[in-house]
């Protein structure tokens, strides 16, 4: 495995914006991402859009100097325990770096950043046509604590 390292993105950083719409591109153009790549009017607008929204970091995966990975991820809130919380909105690694434990890694230093925030969970949603993701998840302890299936439903406006 190679020496792989994590931290925080910086988003005035210029290479780590490319990065993030890199690695974001890399999962759009496979079946569960969609089949294609983010169009430029969209992709521009990633990372200042996520500058301008409290709360948002990107936890990225590191081998050397090579960004491989990334967890995008916004702070929120949790009525039911009147705590901040983490969502991670997307996971990904790049092909050539899947089934060397970067996923986990990558999980654990969000759920790090998480707990020094004061958070009391993190969440995360995962496609039924991304099975492999679905067993990293479980492996690592994601699932359904409270006994409660859920699913994330969504209505675009």
């Amino acid at each position: 495995m190679p020496q792989i390292t994590t931290s925080i993105a910086n988003f005035d950083d210029p290479a780590h914006a490319q990065a993030i719409v890199d690695i974001i591109n890399s999962y759009a153009i496979e079946p569960h991402g969609g089949e294609r790549v983010l169009p430029e009017e969209i992709s521009s607008k990633i990372v200042p859009g996520m500058k301008a929204t409290p709360g948002a970091f990107t936890m990225f995966a590191w081998d050397g100097e090579v960004p491989v990975g990334a967890a995008i991820c916004f702070q929120g809130f949790t009525t039911f325990a009147a705590k901040p919380l983490v969502n991670i909105h997307d996971l990904a690694v790049l092909p050539a770096y899947r089934g060397q434990g970067i996923g986990t890694m990558l999980l654990e230093a969000v759920e790090t950043h998480a707990k020094s925030l004061g958070c009391c969970k993190v969440t995360l949603e995962v496609r039924k046509a991304n099975p492999q993701a679905e067993k990293l998840y479980l492996r690592v302890g994601y699932g359904d604590p409270d006994g409660f299936e859920t699913r994330f439903l969504d209505k675009k406006l």
